[in-house]
């Protein structure tokens, strides 16, 4: 798995955890899915941290936390392009710092790294001086006190005006201060086997249901998707807010309250409902544990709407004429691409509406009581600079950069990265909105969606919406 689709898993998910486990507040329970997966179970303590290598003489250690272990050279390593940027770029930073910093990576578990960092600022653990996390984890790190107000200081560095303003929003608490520095966005959008759509992937949902049911007749599902409830709501931002966005809905009322029952959601959700019921949708999109990958891996899915990092994941691959892209390494998408056999598009467009598209970002946070914060400011420096940006962005990032800066650079202009980027710009927003308790959110919406669409498929939409709502807002009042 990625590292920046571990860090948006951790945004959602760890979050609950947070806010249960470490003194914030505790998540309204969901409603259960009768036959929805379980989610994966939260870790019940934090484990140990590696131990640090020891900094070189006379320079102060700079302790940084990545999902990934620059010492692991297992070709299998599922981290292996992250671990090898890491390889590559730890020496050089302690290189061009000799004598002031010293690097020191403390790999950590992505489904873990929010609660160690609560556990470590609340109960005096060894804290990281810089770490990664996704800004849809914000909330629950800011309730448990864990962040650093960074706002004087990233205004007064030179890239700070190169970055999307959406991106600066998104690391803002509600208090208007910043407290992470965005690094990617990671926007959704469509990969389809283009032997399955040879006229373009379809603009419109309309027209989307029609290609359906040729496929359907030739035994191929025209969408994967993740739709299960599983890692605590994650299918909200990795495909439900993309979807409603696409029919002109969305999930907040701007003010900080959720509001589900409105026309356009009603409109996409029954959209959903309907393609789910005809059994245009594998039964994998509701299974969990990414088992809606694996319908597209085997082309027979036919479309799969995921994060532009997909590509890192979705491997090895055996296209509809039965090619198969194996070489054993996170670039097998990036081949079918550049051989023509898969392409990206945006999400299709409700009737009468634009295409919709939900993102998260990527981000760099300082957590309170960094012993190095110092170092941890000189180390982002170094990583936002456009030298080493565009690097970091391409490798761990595995998105787009937030930095008008270093969207400039040549690794940006492949076939993948035009596509992509001309799929999702000026679509794109964050599933949460206004909604600043995220956890409580993810979870009530996706067992919402869940159950309107594979639960139980004869339930009033607006009830069940309804219901959902007021469970959150009564909670947040």
């Amino acid at each position: 798995m990625s590292s920046i689709k571990k860090l948006l898993f951790a945004g959602t998910t760890l979050s609950i955890v947070l806010l249960a486990a470490c003194g914030g507040t505790s998540p309204t329970a969901a409603p259960v899915a009768t036959s929805a997966p379980a989610a994966t179970a939260a870790p019940k303590a934090a484990e140990a941290t590696k131990p640090a290598d020891k900094p070189a003489a006379g320079a102060k250690q700079i302790t940084v936390w990545y999902q990934f272990d620059e010492k692991n050279t297992d070709p299998k390593y599922d981290e292996r392009d992250s671990a090898a940027w890491l390889r590559k770029t730890l020496p050089l930073f302690n290189t061009e710092m000799a004598g002031k910093y010293t690097l020191v990576n403390q790999p950590q578990a992505f489904d873990k790294m929010g609660l160690l960092v609560v556990q470590a600022v609340q109960g005096g653990g060894e804290i990281p001086d810089v770490m990664t996390s996704a800004s849809g984890g914000l909330s629950g790190l800011l309730k448990n006190g864990t962040l650093t107000d960074l706002t004087d200081w990233i205004k007064a560095q030179s890239w700070f005006a190169t970055l999307d303003p959406n991106s600066v929003a998104a690391c803002t608490g509600p208090d208007g201060k910043i407290y992470c520095v965005p690094t990617v966005s990671s926007p959704i959008l469509v990969y389809y086997w283009v032997d399955y759509f040879p006229g373009g992937f379809p603009k419109t949902t309309d027209e989307l249901v029609k290609v359906a049911a040729d496929l359907k007749a030739k035994k191929v599902s025209a969408l994967t998707y993740f739709g299960s409830t599983d890692f605590g709501g994650n299918a909200v931002g990795r495909y439900f807010y993309t979807a409603v966005a696409s029919f002109g809905g969305k999930f907040d009322d701007g003010k900080g309250q959720m509001k589900l029952n409105t026309p356009e959601n009603i409109a996409a959700l029954t959209w959903m409902r309907d393609v789910a019921v005809k059994g245009y949708n594998p039964e994998t999109v509701f299974a969990g544990k990414f088992q809606e990958e694996e319908s597209f891996k085997d082309a027979s899915a036919a479309a799969f709407p995921t994060g532009l990092f997909g590509y890192r994941y979705v491997n090895p691959l055996t296209s509809p004429k039965g090619t198969k892209y194996e070489t054993k390494t996170s670039k097998d998408m990036i081949d079918a691409i550049n051989a023509g056999e898969v392409k990206l598009a945006s999400f299709p467009a409700g009737p009468g509406k634009t295409s919709g598209c939900g993102t998260d970002y990527g981000t760099l946070i300082i957590p309170k009581g960094a012993k190095n914060l110092e170092g941890a400011q000189a180390y982002i420096n170094w990583l936002m600079d456009p030298k080493q940006n565009a690097e970091y962005v391409f490798g761990p990032g595995g998105g787009i950069p937030t930095s008008s800066a270093t969207a400039k650079d040549p690794l940006f202009s492949t076939s993948f990265y035009k596509q992509g980027i001309a799929a999702t710009t000026g679509l794109c927003t964050t599933w949460y909105g206004s909604l600043t308790n995220t956890p409580d959110a993810a979870k009530i919406i996706a067992t919402a969606i869940y159950n309107i669409i594979k639960g139980d498929v004869k339930s009033d939409i607006a009830t069940v919406l309804t219901k959902a709502e007021t469970e959150y807002n009564k909670a947040n009042q």
